[in-house]
């Protein structure tokens, strides 16, 4: 246990307990649910019903921190509902489409009345009677509606509250936090800085003039009511990463964690060095256990997704009112659609702001390449497919029918690995799908690995284009040599053999960096270099509309795009673990601003493909086996 922790243990426990208990802990006591865990339950599930605080009893009922009595933080939010938080919310949606995600995506639209800070579970009650008195006592002063004044720089984009509201707001925190730290013991700290609603925060400077143009579209003055909500969050986890599951797993091992769709996973970014590439370990915020987890089944989320809103206090000049549930529907988090039984047919303010089926501009697509076979089978696989004269054979339908012919030794194979089939149909998958939206390649560059022409070549096929549009083998598109467990450069396929085995290779292409000029274990910098320099070459040799298609390896994703858009290079060990996270056919796409004479990330034309391992089969031992 670590020291900070056992402190808390021991500040928390010797605290005088109430002995008061709400008409919803003497159901779960009478269910017979001990005390501390019946509180800690109803504390999670925001005191809304006993059905909900004794599901989550029984989803915790092999958490190892049940019974820790580390309390909960909370903060109260200011939140807008009604059509401001429609254009807020549209403001969300679209400035994470055109700009990527920045910080203030992982909190939906709030003004930060007071900081987080922690009560104990059997005092929360107390926080719900102060917010109510001071709301009362506030409700005939409270502003109709609150002057917004759009403010920016080059990292921050919000609105800022003029002074005579903000003056309310902060006698109303004041008013808060001096109540519950007097009634609830717990140090609450108003905010009585500039108070604001951030719209965009920790953005590319570069994006500054898409986001103002955006945040112009939203019209302040929307009628509006304002809600004081309540939130809590598991402390343990602040500083965690958040991934929600796509799919269900079902653990293969012991240490493996049991998650269902939907469920909500923390992740320690700094205990991830020693976990095998695709995994992640992590803990359930449904069941509060522990284990590994594979990587692809989930997606990343966004920080108040695992909150709790327990009250809320409505503002609003026709009425005013201490709510506990039924205004939920109007205050979602993060961005999400929030209440159902507005009209669908409203115009979107801000995407009709978007160019419908503009003219064609160049894009960049780099993508890695599809799954190797020695990914599946390990570094021996090709020994796994010799027979004692040295003639390959299909040891299991994933590994290729066949290879192609090489002058030198088959045995070169081992560091230039093939596709597997599943790594080939892919590729094609990919093609079939990048065909289906339009996507039109005017050229293609391949790394000279061979499961990068592979790739290239079935997406082609995929796209109907493998007579039509040859590939550019370029030796500077290969990975970060430093990383080849051979410490040497492996001995390629040339063109000729390439073209040879009917692949669609432009034999007359000369790359910018031959193969001699590869080095092996070269320093992250000389990578960095030689990728912005074989990026800015490409651009410049294709200069008509229309998609670049680059095959690489999972480095290529940023150190090709990132200089692309101007941006610098991430730190060595960053990179190393962003590129862990790159699954096979992850891809990026950039598409050229001409008018503004840059480039920026946009969502990829396709979705990715996911999907889950199948382990070798042997039906003798299984089926037979006593």
């Amino acid at each position: 246990m670590a020291v900070a922790e056992a402190q808390l243990y021991a500040k928390v426990s010797n605290k005088h307990r109430s002995k008061s208990t709400s008409a919803l802990l003497e159901s779960l006591l009478a269910k017979g649910f001990p005390a501390h865990t019946a509180q800690k339950a109803l504390v999670a599930t925001g005191q809304k019903t006993i059905e909900d605080a004794a599901k989550w009893l029984h989803s915790h009922c092999n958490d190892p921190s049940l019974d820790d009595p580390i309390p909960q933080e909370y903060a109260l939010y200011l939140c807008p509902t009604g059509r401001l938080l429609d254009r807020l919310q549209e403001f969300w949606k679209e400035s994470k489409r055109q700009c990527g995600k920045n910080r203030a995506h992982e909190v939906f639209p709030h003004i930060t009345l007071c900081d987080f800070f922690t009560c104990e579970d059997q005092k929360v009650e107390l926080l719900y009677d102060t917010l109510k008195r001071v709301g009362d006592s506030f409700s005939q002063c409270f502003p109709p509606s609150i002057s917004l004044t759009l403010h920016a720089s080059p990292s921050y984009l919000g609105f800022f509250i003029d002074d005579t509201h903000a003056n309310v707001l902060k006698d109303f925190a004041l008013a808060f936090s001096s109540e519950a730290s007097a009634l609830a013991d717990c140090h609450v700290k108003p905010c009585l800085k500039q108070f604001h609603l951030t719209l965009a925060h920790k953005f590319y400077p570069h994006h500054q003039k898409t986001l103002e143009q955006l945040a112009k579209c939203i019209n302040p003055g929307e009628p509006c009511q304002w809600v004081a909500a309540l939130y809590s969050r598991d402390m343990r986890f602040v500083h965690y990463q958040r991934l929600r599951a796509l799919f269900q797993y079902k653990p293969q091992n012991i240490d493996e964690l049991m998650i269902n769709a939907g469920d909500f996973i923390y992740v320690d970014p700094t205990h991830q060095c020693d976990v095998s590439e695709g995994w992640v370990v992590g803990t359930s915020h449904r069941t509060g256990c522990r284990g590994f987890l594979p990587e692809n089944y989930t997606e990343k989320a966004h920080e108040s997704d695992t909150w709790v809103k327990h009250r809320e206090y409505v503002f609003g000049t026709a009425s005013r009112s201490f709510t506990q549930t039924e205004r939920e529907s109007n205050v979602k988090l993060n961005g999400e659609a929030h209440n159902p039984s507005m009209s669908r047919s409203r115009t979107n303010a801000l995407s009709i702001q978007l160019p419908q089926n503009g003219p064609l501009r160049r894009a960049v697509l780099v993508m890695r390449h599809g799954e190797r076979v020695d990914q599946v089978f390990g570094k021996s696989w090709l020994q796994q497919c010799l027979t004692a004269d040295g003639k390959y054979y299909r040891a299991d339908l994933n590994f290729p029918s066949a290879l192609p012919k090489r002058k030198d030794s088959m045995k070169q194979f081992e560091n230039d690995p093939p596709l597997s089939c599943c790594g080939i149909f892919q590729s094609r998958l990919i093609g079939e799908a990048l065909l289906d939206q339009e996507v039109m390649v005017s050229y293609v560059y391949s790394s000279p690995a061979l499961r990068c022409v592979q790739t290239a070549q079935h997406v082609l096929q995929g796209l109907k284009l493998n007579q039509k549009v040859k590939i550019r083998v370029e030796p500077g598109l290969f990975e970060w040599t430093k990383w080849e467990a051979s410490k040497v450069i492996p001995n390629f396929m040339t063109v000729a053999e390439l073209a040879e085995a009917s692949y669609n290779i432009d034999t007359s292409y000369r790359g910018n960096f031959p193969l001699s000029s590869l080095v092996p274990s070269e320093s992250y910098e000389d990578y960095l270099r030689r990728s912005s320099v074989v990026m800015k070459q490409i651009i410049t040799a294709c200069p008509s509309k229309g998609v670049i298609f680059i095959v690489g390896h999972g480095s290529s994703l940023a150190s090709l795009t990132r200089p692309l858009m101007g941006l610098p290079s991430r730190d060595s060990s960053d990179f190393a673990q962003m590129v862990r996270k790159i699954p096979s056919l992850g891809m990026c796409y950039c598409e050229e601003l001409k008018e503004e004479n840059k480039w920026q990330m946009v969502n990829p034309p396709v979705k990715t493909l996911t999907h889950g391992a199948n382990a070798a089969f042997n039906w003798r031992n299984t089926i037979l086996e006593d």
